[in-house]
């Protein structure tokens, strides 16, 4: 009989908290479908996740000077970086423009503080799904043992290859169809979503474009690892 394999249960903790994490910012990017309160109370929940995300990682910030500097850790570095930076200026704006639970501050933002902060949030869902793809291979191999699988198994992996193929030609139609780039740009265009209907639709968009980037972010980590791996290789 296979032994079962060993699950690290705090990792599993780690990638719960950040999937909840991940999923409140998608549901804080359809304002349009919420109220003022519900937004921030979202908001601020998210970013509390966000802090214990680095409580729980920070053994890898004093790990950074000791870093190999290949192309791959060197991506890594950069988009957490990126990532950071997007992830306080989403906290500084929301700040200076909170109206409900942070009202007690004095309000110092406008209209270029809003545009800041919207920039921020789609930013953000960008930049957390290239994240993810830097660390797909390890997360698909954490939950591979969770679900007990022990061997590669073709016709699985030729699954999960159609409908990551699914997800991603449906994430280039959404970027089309909610207009991503424009709110990516802060650019005004004569296009407006019809909030009469549910707000559902957006959110399958979204998540679609975050699956996008996290197969992109993937393909193309592994294309450097391989790349890396092959100089590296030639030079011994």
């Amino acid at each position: 009989m296979l032994e079962k394999p060993r699950v690290n249960r705090r990792f599993i903790l780690r990638l719960t908290l950040d999937f909840i994490a991940a999923t409140l910012l998608v549901i804080a990017l359809a304002y349009d479908w919420l109220d003022n309160l519900s937004h921030e109370v979202i908001g601020t929940a998210m970013f509390l996740l966000i802090i214990g995300h680095n409580i729980f990682n920070r053994r890898w910030y004093g790990a950074i000077p000791r870093m190999r500097r290949d192309a791959r850790s060197t991506t890594n570095l950069a988009v957490t970086v990126l990532l950071a930076a997007t992830m306080i200026a989403l906290l500084v704006t929301s700040l200076m423009i909170s109206r409900s639970v942070f009202s007690v501050l004095p309000p110092s933002g406008g209209f270029t503080t809003r545009q800041i902060h919207a920039l921020a949030g789609y930013w953000g869902l960008i930049i957390v799904s290239v994240h993810v793809g830097l660390r797909w291979s390890l997360i698909m191999a954490t939950m591979g043992k969770l679900a007990g699988f022990s061997t590669r198994n073709p016709l699985r992996t030729a699954a999960l290859r159609v409908i990551a193929t699914t997800i991603a030609a449906y994430g280039l139609y959404s970027w089309r169809a909610i207009e991503l780039w424009s709110k990516l740009t802060a650019t005004v265009t004569m296009g407006f979503l019809d909030f009469e209907f549910a707000a559902l639709p957006f959110f399958i968009h979204l998540a679609s474009i975050a699956g996008l980037c996290v197969l992109a972010a993937h393909y193309a980590s592994n294309i450097i690892r391989r790349r890396t791996h092959a100089v590296q290789s030639a030079t011994k």
